[in-house]
């Protein structure tokens, strides 16, 4: 008997929390090994580790599913392009943060279904705060054993104030370039990407700027996330984004946006329009 989206959510769960676990073990220790991808954005013993955790639980709970992770060598077109169902993970989202020594990296799985996301979790190892969404379900926030629903802030049309959520590292004029002038903006760092997004759907910011190289697996769990809090992920032109993309797996530049409702093209300028 095949399971819902509800019962592969609570496998789901476990499964991140297990990799999370694999993770923290190398975080406490401090004793890992670190390569260069051939783009030279880091990887580590622990991401691999992560990925193996995920991959046996995964392929052991359904395996007539087929995987997309980050760490797995990619797929060619003609291995994926007829598939209308895949998991899609990221074992270790933020592993710049993991090799500084910060807390703020998360374990990502989510499942595709005919080409958008409709199941996500992140799970953050450090502090064991976990994130899940299923679509129709909400979003739901899992911190000291207790669960809640979140929701994503309605933008105030009158006065818009944007609570804007950036990397650590990353330079503000990179992201204000594309905010309108006249807007109030107040800065709210974190690591991951998809905690950042996390930040959107619980309300914390109102919207992340993501300029520069990212994968699918960066956003599959953080977009259903978003999406069941009232918030909404879209390309720098406003664009959904797409998943199993047939030129090849990486995203746009991108925006996660907390009111779905919002015409963000109110405040934002479309990276095509923006004049350096």
């Amino acid at each position: 008997m095949s399971l819902s989206l509800e019962q592969l959510s609570k496998h789901a769960i476990r499964i991140a929390s297990l990799a999370g676990d694999a993770i923290m073990e190398y975080y406490e220790q401090g004793d890992y090994e670190k390569f260069n991808k051939e783009d030279e954005s880091p990887v580590t013993s622990a991401d691999y580790a992560a990925n193996e955790v995920v991959l046996a639980e995964l392929m052991r709970l359904t395996p007539d599913i087929p995987i997309v992770s980050e760490e797995v060598d990619k797929l060619v077109l003609d291995d994926r392009i007829g598939w209308s169902r895949y998991w899609l993970i990221d074992p270790l989202d933020g592993t710049q943060e993991f090799v500084a020594g910060r807390s703020d990296f998360a374990v990502n799985i989510a499942l595709v279904e005919d080409g958008k996301p409709v199941m996500g979790v992140i799970h953050a190892p450090v502090t064991k705060v976990t994130y899940w969404a299923v679509k129709g379900m909400g979003t739901h926030k899992i911190a000291n054993g207790k669960t809640k629903s979140v929701t994503a802030k309605k933008v105030n049309r009158e006065n818009p104030y944007l609570r804007v959520a950036i990397s650590r590292v990353q330079a503000l004029e990179t992201i204000t370039k594309f905010i309108k002038p006249d807007i109030a903006i107040e800065f709210v760092s974190l690591g991951s990407c998809a905690l950042k997004s996390c930040l959107v759907a619980e309300g914390t910011a109102d919207i992340y700027i993501r300029v520069g190289p990212t994968g699918e697996w960066d956003t599959g769990a953080p977009q259903v996330i978003v999406e069941e809090a009232g918030g909404c992920i879209i390309d720098s032109e406003f664009n959904p984004l797409t998943y199993n993309k047939r030129e090849s797996l990486l995203n746009p530049n991108f925006m996660v946006t907390s009111d779905a409702s919002f015409d963000w093209s109110e405040i934002i300028i479309p990276h095509s329009s923006r004049r350096d």
